[in-house]
């Protein structure tokens, strides 16, 4: 990330190089009339060196403007893009290092060349703000391109876990005893647990903990599930024995502080999630399904019940493991999210690895394709009979996607209750290409539908689909825009 003297430096060199040129002086001229080298200004103006007072007041002078005006932080109309990115906690956050870019370079880049990278970075924050994208949307899509490149599996985390297994002196076999992680928390860290205060909160509705760091106190709803129970303690132990001091206090997602606590949360997430699903019983149990020639889903759900985790963590789980021990890299995740039977479908979480596949989230707020056998569960859900406890499902589906190529085994597991309770579903959907069908023997089951799918039925020109929730706007856009075209070729040609 850049620091702040960086930023300093590089505002006060673009400003230095603004106003000499507005001035009709050249770097030569200037660095005479100052009494300093040629060597110094360049460096000063590409924001490499900060000049002593004495240089900025011999500068102001020669600039006529005063000194407080040469050292604010404020730059021209022209560059304001670039004062913004540069002052903002966005850029201050962010982890320039982790992908491989240099502070340094990218200060080089603004200050070699300001009025192109002024006019790119401009064109950023107006996307930025025609979508409302907010600072933590930036930080969650840096979080996701951090995962693809490790292709979401981090072997330093899994090596953690296993090095406090054997420390802690813990059972790891399935499924994972809850009370071994509060005695850890209560014995080792100091923490002690509160199940009923949160309860009185109402207004919180789904918040599952929230963590008092003062005295170290965890609140959790009452009522939450064991699989929920056990992921809260897993990611509260994780903060402490992995040492993340910047960090949420709630399992919500509230808006975000910094990059640093949006990637602390992803750690301890993992860690958690691998301290419940143990890797090597986990890929051996995996082995087992996809040597199947038979697609079983029997055999998934009772993976469920085996681990006593929620559908969430375990198709998550899958996504660390299905690339490095089967190498079916071309995978994406995604959790679709419905309030209530009467309302639409969000898409809420999603990773893409190796490319950027279909499906993928929008936010033009249209209507997700109804094929998708994400959105198909959760419908079927909604039609069973009432009942006490909220129903679990699983299916599979081959989605091939309408004009391309692409094809993908999609796996899918919802959970959905009364028409006024939320529903959710989770997919891992993997690419069709010769590795998956010889590590997966039950791709080509026959019980395994085939849909021809799209995007979002406003752009979707399948016709005649029994499923579609809204008109092909999109389609019907494009086609006057075509016919528009033609008609003053047409025009323009007669002449």
């Amino acid at each position: 990330m850049l620091s702040h003297g960086q930023v300093v430096r590089l505002i006060f060199g673009l400003k230095l190089r603004e106003l000499r040129q507005e001035r009709g002086f050249t770097p030569t001229e200037l660095a005479r009339a100052c009494d300093v080298s040629v060597s110094y200004l360049n460096e000063i103006e590409k924001g490499k060196k900060y000049p002593k007072a004495d240089k900025i007041l011999s500068l102001s002078k020669v600039l006529e403007v005063t000194y407080d005006q040469l050292t604010s932080l404020t730059l021209s109309r022209k560059l304001e893009p670039i004062s913004e990115l540069l002052q903002s906690e966005l850029l201050k956050e962010f982890p320039l290092e982790m992908f491989g870019l240099d502070p340094v370079r990218i200060v080089e880049l603004i200050s070699d060349a300001p009025a192109k990278m002024n006019a790119f970075i401009g064109t950023l924050f107006e996307i930025a703000r025609n979508y409302e994208m907010r600072q933590e949307h930036f930080f969650l899509a840096a979080l996701r391109s951090y995962q693809e490149m490790h292709d979401n599996y981090f072997e330093e985390l899994e090596q953690d876990v296993r090095t406090f297994v054997v420390q802690e002196k813990l059972t790891a076999s399935a499924p994972f005893a809850t009370q071994q992680l509060e005695r850890v928390l209560t014995d080792k860290y100091g923490y002690s647990v509160d199940r009923a205060q949160l309860g009185e909160y109402t207004s919180l509705g789904r918040l599952r903990s929230v963590f008092q760091p003062k005295t170290k106190r965890l609140l959790m709803r009452p009522g939450l599930t064991g699989s929920q129970e056990a992921f809260v303690l897993g990611r509260e132990i994780a903060f402490n024995y992995l040492n993340l001091r910047e960090r949420p206090y709630v399992n919500a997602s509230f808006p975000v502080r910094s990059f640093d606590e949006v990637l602390n949360n992803f750690k301890a997430s993992y860690f958690a999630g691998a301290l419940l699903m143990e890797e090597e019983s986990l890929t051996r149990d995996f082995q087992k399904l996809f040597a199947s020639k038979k697609w079983d889903p029997d055999g998934f759900l009772e993976l469920l019940t085996k681990y006593a985790v929620s559908p969430e963590m375990f198709m998550q789980r899958i996504t660390n493991l299905l690339p490095r021990h089967f190498g079916l890299q071309s995978l994406f995740f995604l959790r679709f999210d419905q309030a209530d039977a009467d309302a639409g479908f969000a898409l809420t979480k999603e990773l893409h690895l190796s490319r950027l596949h279909n499906p993928h989230g929008n936010e033009l707020h249209e209507h997700y394709c109804r094929r998708w056998v994400s959105l198909r569960l959760i419908l079927e859900l909604r039609q069973q009979p009432p009942s006490a406890t909220p129903y679990t499902a699983i299916s599979a589906q081959r989605s091939h996607y309408f004009g391309t190529n692409d094809e993908y085994l999609c796996l899918t597991l919802a959970r959905a209750g009364s028409p006024s309770e939320p529903a959710v579903s989770v997919t891992v959907g993997l690419l069709c290409d010769d590795n998956l069908k010889q590590k997966v023997r039950f791709f080509d089951d026959p019980s395994i539908p085939v849909r021809i799918v799209n995007e979002t039925c406003e752009r979707c020109p399948i016709p005649d689909c029994e499923v579609r929730a809204a008109a092909p706007l999109e389609i019907e856009r494009k086609q006057r825009t075509k016919e528009l075209e033609a008609a003053i070729a047409t025009l323009v040609n007669a002449g």
